[in-house]
């Protein structure tokens, strides 16, 4: 609004005009340097929560019960206190005008009702024309603040009065006489704000361009604006604020700032709290990650009603497991919303309680009015439950048996016991050993979970049979039994002895050689070289006559080498010597060795492919330095334009091709390109040099934008299964590279989906768009005929295709069936038996138990496999029907047969019986 009618109406330039829409004008001496602002109000804040395309819900902006007369009044009261020129609105009287009941003339919509006129209090004319006019006496407070800053003034000018609500007084001309005063701009502002939805005047909700300023040259953007109330707020103020505006709270932003609407936002959240009606908590669960025996839960969430942290309960599988207070640091949160700070994260673990998949799910829990809020839910692999292991061998040894195996209980992530009975006799050894396999196999638990013992038993024949204890839910696990025969009396009980004698360092690999001898026996000994979770072995039997004429009884062949590949950096590497008896083993050497990288290596990489759209190409490739596992930067060039960018997205093909240097070595980088032919090149930049390697080049057709386009498609099939149909297909909008919107309809009921699902056969017809334009969507039906089709949804511009429609008969639903499925397979191995086959219950598509039962004895399991063979002759029932259960089993010949298990409707199946032999 302008000052304009100062000059008209001979008045004196007020001291502060509240809020002049224009772009920042550099205020004369007499003007104060910032808007009017409430003392009660931080003036530097950043605005938080503006929202352009909806500053206000329509329910708050034409309420017209938002507060009676007392309310209005004492409000005044608060803000302004003791008037210091009797013109405050707080003890300011106007005569209203009386006036009839006002139609819209082209809608035929009420505008305002009658309004009784008179003598009163400025609080009771806001409060009748709230009624008749039925805009809210807040929006009436706020704007006459946000205008000349009545509201807080406890002097106001003549002129502040007369223009009090800034109606019809536009920024590029003077304001109107016919409206000037208190009464009128009331009356006729709060009409106006009305008139714009009930005469469908000016801008209406939908997409209209909206400036930053006065001056075109700020340009501004299209919003699509959602409601009557924010395009009355665009009508009237016809200014959205732009960065620096919403960056500078009430102050001024930049030459091209506005405040208009920006300063309505801020009084109204200030003075009467959510501008949206009730609101809600809103963040993020960013983690679910399965760890022994609990899931760690880990996200944010901020309440817009307070600053202050809020509780966030979890659920586990539909019940409540825990409660938290999300108030952690999360300094990304804090850079995003600065009005809330920093702590209101939270990370946090609940028990897992059991083997299997559980869905867990976490709730920020409302303060003042709204609701809660699911932040999000994920299902994740429990791990809990038993302990799972292996007895991978037991070796006769003079004297003993030595034990060897693994296992992990998922409940903790530290060692296991296990018991190891020899003839009925338990002895206890702790599961502690490194096992660089396993560690590779169960990352989450780590390497150090093998067991390696050593047990004096008398020569002869012994059953040797180990479990691992479980802690927590499960039960203890029979990890085997084997029978040996001891045929050597114990030995001495000597470790052995040995020396190193070499520590070779060439490149990345490590060669160890030296000797090892066992004084209890003459045979070969085991030599282990360890550096972290890798591990090297080799037996003695190279040549060492220097030995042998120090330790005749040791033999001539007590030598050893043995080779390490390891990573760049400094190494612990260690040998030792492994008992071939009761003894320990011994440890002959531990040496620090430098591994270093190679010096000042060119980068390699490729420049895999380069994708095109009708305004940017996207360069696709890998770079690695030799120098570093780092990732490194490359240098991506349109036609000799080039920009940086790092070389740091996951490869797991570059990683099994380069383990050393791990996956964070891939680009993907998008650059605009403006329409024609266009020569992309990638170049890797080397670590040390900084020289930069070409990787490739590609000559690339970028196409000019095409007009709006609608959506192509097509539905692909339509299956039909007792009580549901499903559709599959594939949509995509050729204006966009992103999937789209597909609507099922179902006679006259409709589904709505997305065709965001992989087809490769679109990707290769259609490779601008990739593949994620497929659909496949269930739909619940009756029994009967049906007609179904299917639409690819465009925007608003595009409008919608129909992709296609089919007839189709839902069969009515199946009496309850048997199980069905085979036992293919039982094969033997020393102490255990196989069984292998696979079984679906055709009432559903979940997988069902498998009973196999060894002779008499029975051991449950559930034929979950994959089966791709299955898939394809059932399709509807999907592939993971498939079982193969190892059981242990002592020798002889047994009877095996597995029983598919139906639910208590339909009873159970045989799959089949076999007779084996173990040997």
């Amino acid at each position: 609004m302008t000052l304009a009618l100062v000059a008209s109406l001979g008045i004196a330039t007020p001291v502060a005009a509240a809020t002049v829409e224009a772009a920042a004008p550099a205020a004369p001496a007499s003007v104060a340097a910032s808007p009017t602002v409430d003392t009660g109000i931080v003036k530097a804040a950043a605005v938080v929560g503006f929202n352009a395309e909806n500053i206000i819900s329509d329910a708050l902006f034409y309420d017209s019960n938002a507060m009676s007369a007392a309310e209005i009044q004492s409000f005044l009261d608060s803000k302004i206190g003791a008037c210091q020129n009797g013109k405050c609105l707080n003890v300011l009287q106007v005569n209203g005008v009386s006036a009839p009941v006002y139609y819209s003339q082209t809608t035929g919509n009420l505008v305002c009702e009658a309004i009784t006129g008179g003598a009163m209090r400025v609080s009771e004319w806001i409060y009748r024309i709230q009624r008749a006019c039925g805009i809210s006496a807040k929006v009436i407070l706020v704007t006459l603040q946000k205008e000349q800053g009545l509201v807080t003034d406890k002097a106001p000018t003549d002129y502040e009065l007369l223009a009090a609500m800034g109606h019809e007084c536009p920024d590029t001309a003077r304001c109107n006489p016919a409206v000037a005063g208190t009464m009128l701009q009331i009356y006729k502002g709060a009409e106006q704000l009305k008139k714009y939805k009930a005469t469908a005047f000016g801008k209406q909700p939908g997409r209209n361009y909206i400036g930053y300023s006065p001056n075109s040259a700020c340009g501004g953007t299209y919003l699509n604006i959602q409601n009557y109330a924010t395009a009355a707020l665009y009508n009237y103020t016809p200014y959205q604020p732009n960065a620096a505006s919403l960056a500078a709270g009430f102050l001024y932003g930049d030459s091209c700032s506005s405040y208009g609407n920006r300063n309505f936002y801020n009084y109204y959240r200030s003075w009467f709290g959510a501008i949206q009606g009730a609101v809600s908590p809103f963040g993020a669960l960013d983690i679910v990650q399965a760890k022994p025996g609990v899931f760690r839960v880990a996200g944010w969430v901020i309440d817009p009603d307070t600053t202050e942290p809020i509780d966030v309960h979890i659920w586990v599988d539909g019940v409540s497991a825990t409660a938290i207070k999300a108030d952690g640091g999360r300094s990304d949160i804090g850079s995003l919303y600065p009005y809330y700070g920093a702590n209101h994260g939270f990370d946090s673990e609940v028990s897992a309680v059991g083997p299997g998949r559980r869905t867990i799910c976490a709730y920020g829990i409302n303060v003042l009015a709204g609701g809660n809020t699911l932040l999000g839910c994920a299902s994740v692999d429990a791990l809990s439950g038993s302990p799972m292991g292996y007895l991978d061998r037991v070796d006769a040894i003079s004297g003993g048996v030595r034990v060897t195996g693994w296992t992990i209980d998922p409940d903790v992530p530290g060692p296991a016991k296990v018991d190891v009975r020899i003839d009925g006799v338990v002895s206890t050894v702790t599961a502690n050993v490194s096992r660089a396999d396993i560690g590779r196999v169960y990352p989450a638990f780590g390497s150090a979970h093998g067991f390696s013992s050593t047990l004096a038993v008398p020569v002869g024949a012994h059953s040797v049979c180990a479990s691992s204890r479980n802690i927590g839910p499960g039960v203890d696990l029979d990890l085997g039994c084997v029978t040996v025969s001891v045929t050597e009396s114990a030995d001495g009980g000597q470790p052995p002895v040995g020396a190193v004698d070499v520590f070779r360092v060439v490149g990345r690999t490590v060669t160890v050689e030296g000797w090892a001898w066992d004084p209890d026996g003459a045979g070969a000994v085991s030599v282990r070289v360890t550096s972290g979770d890798l591990i090297g072995a080799a037996t003695t039997g190279r040549s060492r006559p220097d030995v042998a004429a120090a330790f005749p009884s040791a033999g001539a062949t007590t030598g050893y080498g043995i080779s390490l590949r390891l990573q760049p950096g400094e190494r612990e590497v260690c040998v030792t010597a492994v008992n071939t008896g009761l003894g320990s083993d011994a440890s002959i050497g531990c040496r620090s060795v430098l591994v270093a990288a190679p010096l000042d290596a060119p980068p390699i990489g490729a420049l895999d492919d380069v994708i095109v759209t009708t305004s940017s190409v996207t360069a696709r490739g890998w770079a690695i330095d030799p120098d570093t596992a780092a990732p490194i930067a490359v240098r991506i060039s349109v036609d000799g334009v080039s920009s940086m960018y790092t070389a740091d997205e996951p490869r797991a093909d570059i990683e099994r091709a380069y383990p050393e240097y791990g996956a964070s070595h891939g680009f993907a980088k998008t650059v605009s390109a403006s329409p024609g032919n266009r020569q992309v090149c990638a170049s890797a930049v080397n670590d040390l040099t900084g020289v930069a390697v070409q990787l490739g080049c590609k000559a690339v057709f970028v196409p000019a934008p095409k007009a709006d386009s609608l959506p192509i498609g097509a539905l692909d099939a339509v299956t039909v299964a007792p009580g549901s149909i499903t559709a599959a297909g594939w949509a995509l909008d050729p204006d966009t590279a992103s999937s789209i919107g597909v609507h099922i309809y179902v006679d006259s009921a409709v589904t709505k989906g997305a065709a965001n699902q992989p087809r490769a056969d679109i990707a290769r017809i259609y490779p601008t768009y990739g593949a994620d334009h497929g659909y496949a969507m269930t739909i619940a039906a009756a029994p009967g005929q049906h007609q179904v089709c299917a639409y690819g949804i465009g925007d608003r511009i595009d409008g919608n295709s129909l992709l296609g429609c089919k007839s189709v008969v839902v069969p009515n639903a199946l009496p309850d069936q048997l199980p069905i499925g085979h036992l293919d397979s039982v094969t033997v191995a020393a102490g255990s038996i196989t069984a292998t086959g696979w079984t679906l219950d055709p009432d559903t598509a979940d997988p069902i138990p498998v009973h196999v039962y060894v002779d008499s004895a029975v051991t449950k399991g559930r034929a979950d496999g994959l089966r791709d063979d299955l898939a394809r002759i059932y399709p509807t029932f999907g592939g993971h029907h498939g079982y193969s259960m190892t059981i242990p089993a002592s020798a002889g010949t047994h009877r095996v047969c597995a029983y598919g298990i139906g639910d208590r409707l339909d009873g159970n199946a045989q799959l089949g019986c076999l007779t084996v032999t173990i040997p």
